[in-house]
């Protein structure tokens, strides 16, 4: 009897949420890298897919290995294929730790690899793009965690100055006057592992555009399961989904034990129709691909009509 091939390397997952996309990997306790192309961000980097070397940042979430053991070659990779100096923002804790995991590599391979850290503290930014910042914000989890919010820092007019000509406008400018205000707008947040919290009570958290948040356990008997680990269960799901503002929730870090065919009925079961048609989970490839499909259709009607 011949042999069985291999497992094969699941293809990444990919959501298309207008006009963003987010690409990656996320099995619960086996990797998790979540990818957005156009900011050069990966939230965690458990795993190294190709396409995430591309990204500058890195936001680690936390230092379990599923979601941080790829650290140290994204770094050497972005190094050896002339892609610059990879960049990981994370918690403050594990500034210290990455340093010592670095040079560590340096005594394995007689070479030093050139890197940067920044560690992160609850509400401090950093930008990682013209007028995008990633917000950091603690989270609770069995090791120290944090989330984070891409921030889009977009100037306004003033209420006081609206209806006034350029000619004004430009006056009181060269006089010194500050006619605009900069405002807050959350484009994309990642929760990483988490429990229940208030940190789900945040307006930056609830107003994203696009809410990508780990949903690990999903049978009604595993909430006890999710209170040990520290995540999240569907149940806690719903309750962000029924408060969140999102146009897109992105579920992430589902667990093996329960299939893509189980994980579509329970969603179908739990949500009502207008909530479902807001969630997609990264790993069903099978549903994305057809909403995509549907999506390059609609695009391509659009155009033969213009």
């Amino acid at each position: 009897m011949l042999p069985k091939e291999p497992p094969r390397r699941p293809q990444l997952g990919f959501v298309y949420a207008p006009p963003f996309r987010v690409q990656g990997l996320s099995v619960a306790g086996e990797e998790s890298c979540v990818h957005l192309p156009e900011f050069d961000v990966a939230f965690d980097i458990g795993l190294c897919p190709r396409a995430a070397l591309s990204a500058r940042f890195v936001a680690l979430t936390h230092g379990h290995m599923d979601h941080a053991a790829a650290l140290s070659y994204y770094f050497s990779q972005r190094h050896f294929q002339g892609m610059g100096e990879g960049t990981v923002l994370c918690p403050k804790p594990l500034e210290k730790p990455i340093h010592k995991l670095m040079d560590a590599w340096v005594d394995i391979e007689n070479q030093r690899t050139p890197y940067h850290v920044v560690a992160m503290e609850h509400e401090q930014e950093h930008e990682v793009k013209n007028n995008h910042v990633l917000r950091a914000f603690d989270t609770v989890h069995t090791v120290p965690s944090q989330g984070f919010v891409l921030i889009e820092k977009r100037s306004k007019l003033k209420d006081e100055y609206a209806g006034l000509t350029q000619e004004k406008l430009k006056e009181l400018r060269q006089q010194g006057n500050d006619i605009t205000r900069v405002m807050d707008v959350p484009l994309v947040c990642y929760t990483g592992d988490t429990a229940w919290g208030k940190h789900f009570d945040r307006d930056d958290v609830l107003n994203a555009k696009i809410l990508i948040t780990e949903c690990t356990f999903m049978e009604s008997g595993h909430r006890k399961r999710a209170g040990i680990g520290r995540h999240l269960h569907l149940d806690h799901v719903v309750d962000l989904i029924e408060r969140s503002n999102a146009e897109t929730i992105i579920l992430t870090h589902l667990s093996r034990r329960t299939g893509m065919n189980e994980v579509r009925q329970t969603l179908a079961r739990t949500l009502s129709d207008e909530q479902l048609a807001r969630v997609r989970v990264l790993m069903d490839g099978r549903t994305n691909r057809e909403i995509y499909e549907r999506q390059v259709s609609e695009a391509q009607a659009l155009a033969d009509d213009a």
